[in-house]
């Protein structure tokens, strides 16, 4: 039995595998009022494990911080019981559910933001998409965020916390990856700030920083993550000298004790591999900045997984696409048994097909041989 599949300590928590399930957006809430849906908690409970780390699609943490409709978003009373029933459900199985939270920042839109003109560090021109009621459409011009309106920002995690914490869920997961506020606020490519939001790298992470701290302030230090993406390519982000912001990054989430570090390899860009047979390329030279557990994520097979874990690179690996069709993907995993193919038709909204009713492998073999 390789390390993947042994027990492995992550913050709070000891975890009987190394098999995690990444954040995926899958536009499935219900309208209006991005109501967790029952299928969303099926989908969830499903995939859940006996002591396996279960990271829910990203939540926006306002009105104001939306991307896309159907979106997950918690920050009102009638999106609770909702998010309850997706938290005990992973724990029905066992499982650990922490929930990614997000402020999707300059990818987004009039439309699904209620009116709100959406915020950047900095205003740079920018070719993205939000999706609406009119489907996907180029992001509404956005503008700088103003120095008096972070504190409110800072605010609204911290809220969404309480409210995660309220739920039932293990912990939390910062997004600062793809592009989105955090990340807006980290890279130079986006963030054009003169005042002590901009300039030096120490003072493009004090937004991250400052989110962080009000998100362990609920939950403590050992029960928060933080999603980044290196070099990724979703949401038009860039920055001067990747290595060096990335690696400051790591070294400040260090001294915070985190629960772990989750890192995008940038040989993905969302559901799509844009850089076939790239091997690990950011992971490797962040390992020696972060001391604790580090969730490596984009495009693993398990081999691959398998390969990185043994090298002491990363202590556990997320996978998305491989998940949303293989419910019991740790077990399959682990006794090396064939894979369903993923749809790629359903990754984005839909209702339960191809998203919560494809079966276990035990299922599969049961189904086959009563026929």
């Amino acid at each position: 039995m390789t390390q993947l599949f042994k027990s492995v300590k992550v913050g709070a928590y000891e975890l009987d595998h190394g098999v995690v399930l990444a954040p995926m957006t899958r536009l499935r809430t219900l309208q209006p009022g991005d109501i967790p849906s029952p299928m969303m908690a099926d989908f969830y409970g499903q995939r859940a494990s006996q002591g396996g780390l279960v990271v829910i699609e990203a939540a926006s943490v306002s009105a104001q911080a939306r991307s896309y409709l159907g979106a997950a978003s918690i920050y009102h009373d009638g999106q609770d019981a909702g998010w309850k029933a997706i938290a005990d459900a992973v724990h029905a199985k066992g499982g650990r559910a922490f929930l990614q939270l997000i402020h999707g920042g300059r990818q987004s839109h009039e439309d699904v933001a209620d009116g709100a003109q959406p915020i950047a560090p900095s205003v740079v021109p920018f070719e993205g998409v939000a999706l609406t009621k009119d489907g996907f459409v180029p992001a509404s011009p956005h503008r700088a965020v103003g120095i008096d309106e972070i504190p409110g920002l800072i605010e609204d995690f911290r809220q969404a916390a309480v409210r995660a914490k309220k739920a039932g869920f293990d912990g939390v997961e910062l997004h600062g990856a793809n592009g989105y506020l955090v990340d807006q606020f980290i890279q130079d490519g986006t963030n054009r700030r003169t005042d002590e939001y901009g300039g030096p790298v120490e003072n493009r992470v004090r937004f991250l920083r400052e989110a962080l701290e009000a998100l362990i302030s609920v939950f403590g230090a050992d029960r928060v993550g933080v999603r980044i993406s290196p070099s990724g390519e979703w949401g038009g982000v860039t920055d001067s000298d990747t290595q060096a912001t990335f690696t400051h990054v790591a070294k400040v989430l260090d001294s915070y004790k985190i629960a772990y570090l989750h890192v995008i390899e940038p040989r993905v860009k969302g559901d799509d591999t844009l850089h076939a047979g790239q091997g690990v390329v950011v992971t490797s030279w962040l390992r020696p900045h972060f001391s604790g557990p580090i969730i490596a994520a984009g495009g693993f097979d398990r081999q691959g997984a398998i390969a990185i874990v043994e090298r002491g690179d990363a202590d556990l690996v997320a996978f998305g696409r491989h998940f949303s069709s293989n419910p019991d993907l740790p077990y399959r995993l682990a006794h090396n048994l064939p894979l369903t193919p993923y749809v790629r038709a359903a990754f984005w909204g839909g209702d339960e097909t191809h998203y919560s009713d494809f079966p276990t492998y035990a299922e599969r073999e049961a189904a086959t041989e009563a026929v």
